[in-house]
C-alpha cells in the first residue's frame, strides 16, 4: 500500500504536532516546516500529496506559499489555516489557487474530510486513464471559446473553491459545473443540482437544510436537506439570483460555517461539499439594486466562469447538430436524421438567442416536421422564416402586429401566435385534429407535435 507523503508548515509546535497525529492516524506520513524558508526547501527536495499551511508565518503568509507551489508544483493542493471567521482572508486564499481552507481552532473532522478529498485529487490526477486533458468532454465544440472553456474547467475542478458560473439562458452552465465535479475529487460523490426559483419560499429551508419531526406542520418524519443529500459531493445552485432575501442570510452562513441547523433543531451538522452556482441574470446589476446581498455574492464568487452563448461560437453548430440528430434518431429508433447544406446554412446564420437548448428544440421540432428524415430549411421554422407565416395567423385571430405587447420576446410572442391560430383550427373542427391539420396545411403528426409542445393536448 502506497504511503501518502504531507507538508505542514505552522511556527506553532503544538499545531504542528497536532496535525502530524491526525495525519499518522490516516496512515500519512508527515514532514513538518515551521516557516517559509523550510517549507521552500522540502518542497525542492521532496515529493508531497498535500500541503497544510498557516496563514500568519515568521517570514511571510500562507499567500506567498500558494503561489511559489502554483507555480513549482501546481499539481499539489495547498490547504491553508486561517483564524476564526476570517472569511476574507479565506476567500483571498482561494482566489490566489488554494485548495481549500480550515479554520482555527482546528475540527479535527473537518480536517480529516479535507484531507481525504485533497489525496483523492492527487490520485486522481496521478491515473493515467484520469488525465483531464484526455478525457472525452460533453461540452462538444472545437472553437476557440470552448477548447479555453475546457482549460478553465480543467483548472477549477483542481480545487474546491466556490464557482459562480455566468451565461445566458440555455448556454449549458449545468453541463459546466457537472463536468467541474466529475473531473474534480468529488466526483466519487453526488452532484446534486436544485433550481433555486423553482421551490416555495415557506419550504426552502426545509428543502436545504432538511427538519426535524413536528418541527412545523407537516413534518410527520425527520428529514434530510439537500446539503446533507450532497455530502462528499457537490451541491449545485442553479438560478441563484431568485433565492429569497431571507433565504440568502442562511445560505451565507452555511457557506462560511460549513455547517447547517435543520429545523426545529439547536444542533449545527457539519458539511462536506462543494458549492457551485450560476444564473443567468447580472448579479452585479442585483448587488447594486440591493435585490442580491453583497456579502453572498463575494462569498460564491470566488472564481467567476462565463460560458459563451451560442452566436460567439457558430463554427460549433455543425458537430452539435451532428450530435442532436444522432441522439435522436436513437431515441425515436431511426437510422438517421440529416440536413440538407441549406438548412445548415441556415442554422449557421441564426442568432440563437436561446442557445445550444434552441438548437435542441428546433432540431426536435424540425424532426417531426421533415420527410424522409431529411430536414430542410422550411422544417427549421426559424423566425427569420416564419415572417409571413405569423402574419398570417394574425390576420387569422384578427391580430394587428402594431399591437403586439414589446415586452415580450420575439420567441414567446411567435408561440402565442401559433397557439392562437392553432385553437381557431380546433374550434372550427371541433376539435376534429385531423381535419385542423387539413385546415392548418400540415400533417396529422406535425399538430401532433405542436400540441404537446404547447401544452394543448388532451384526453377526448
Amino acid at each position: 500500500m502506497t504511503t501518502h507523503h504531507a507538508l505542514i508548515i505552522d511556527d506553532e509546535p503544538d499545531i504542528r504536532e497536532l496535525l502530524q497525529l491526525t495525519l499518522s492516524r490516516m496512515g500519512i506520513k508527515a514532514s513538518l516546516a515551521a516557516d517559509l524558508k523550510q517549507a521552500h526547501e522540502l518542497i525542492q527536495s521532496g515529493t508531497f500529496d498535500l500541503c497544510i499551511t498557516d496563514m500568519n508565518l515568521p517570514d511571510g503568509n500562507g499567500i506567498e506559499l500558494v503561489k511559489y507551489v502554483q507555480h513549482n508544483r501546481p499539481d499539489m493542493p495547498v490547504a491553508v489555516l486561517t483564524a476564526y471567521g476570517s472569511m476574507e482572508t479565506a476567500v483571498t486564499a482561494l482566489k490566489a489557487g488554494a485548495f481549500d481552507f480550515v479554520s482555527k481552532p482546528v475540527d479535527l473532522q473537518r480536517l480529516r474530510d479535507l484531507i481525504a478529498t485533497a489525496i483523492k485529487l492527487k490520485e486522481k490526477k496521478s491515473r493515467p486513464e484520469q488525465n483531464d486533458e484526455g478525457t472525452p468532454s460533453p461540452i462538444r465544440g472545437n472553437s476557440a471559446v470552448v477548447k479555453k472553456l475546457h482549460k478553465q474547467i480543467v483548472k477549477l475542478a483542481r480545487s474546491q473553491a466556490p464557482v459562480y458560473i455566468s451565461g445566458e439562458s440555455g448556454s449549458g452552465k449545468e453541463l459546466v459545473a457537472r463536468q467541474i465535479h466529475e473531473l474534480g475529487a468529488r466526483a466519487g460523490g453526488p452532484f446534486i443540482p436544485v433550481n433555486c426559483g423553482a421551490i416555495p419560499d415557506e419550504l426552502m429551508e426545509s428543502e436545504f437544510f432538511g427538519h426535524k419531526k413536528g418541527s412545523f406542520t407537516g413534518a410527520y418524519e425527520d428529514k434530510s436537506g439537500l446539503f446533507q443529500a450532497a455530502k462528499g459531493g457537490t451541491l449545485f445552485l442553479d438560478e441563484v439570483a431568485d433565492l429569497p432575501m431571507h433565504m440568502q442570510v442562511k445560505l451565507l452562513r452555511a457557506i462560511q460555517e460549513k455547517a447547517v441547523r435543520p429545523v426545529g433543531t439547536q444542533k449545527e451538522i457539519n458539511t462536506d461539499i462543494r458549492i457551485l452556482s450560476a444564473t443567468h441574470k447580472n448579479l452585479e446589476q442585483l448587488v447594486n439594486d440591493g435585490s442580491f446581498r453583497q456579502d453572498l455574492f463575494y462569498r460564491i464568487n470566488v472564481i467567476q466562469l462565463s460560458v459563451p452563448p451560442l452566436r460567439d461560437r457558430i463554427e460549433d453548430i455543425p458537430l452539435l447538430t451532428q450530435h442532436i440528430l444522432k441522439s435522436l434518431a436513437k431515441e425515436w429508433k431511426i437510422d438517421s436524421i440529416t440536413l440538407t447544406d441549406s438548412a445548415m446554412i441556415a442554422l449557421s446564420e441564426y442568432h440563437f438567442p436561446g442557445n445550444v437548448r434552441e438548437l435542441e428544440n428546433i432540431l426536435e421540432r424540425a424532426t417531426t416536421l421533415c420527410d424522409d428524415e431529411v430536414i430542410s430549411p422550411e422544417n427549421l421554422q426559424l423566425p427569420s422564416n416564419e415572417k409571413t407565416n405569423a402574419s398570417e395567423a394574425l390576420a387569422l385571430n384578427d391580430h394587428d402586429l402594431l399591437d403586439a405587447s414589446m415586452g415580450d420576446s420575439l420567441e414567446d410572442y411567435l408561440t402565442d401566435i401559433e397557439k392562437q391560430a392553432i385553437l381557431k383550427a380546433l374550434d372550427e373542427t371541433r376539435w376534429n385534429r385531423t381535419a385542423a391539420a387539413k385546415k392548418l396545411g400540415m400533417t396529422f403528426r406535425s399538430l401532433r407535435y405542436r400540441l404537446k409542445k404547447l401544452g394543448l393536448d388532451r384526453d377526448e
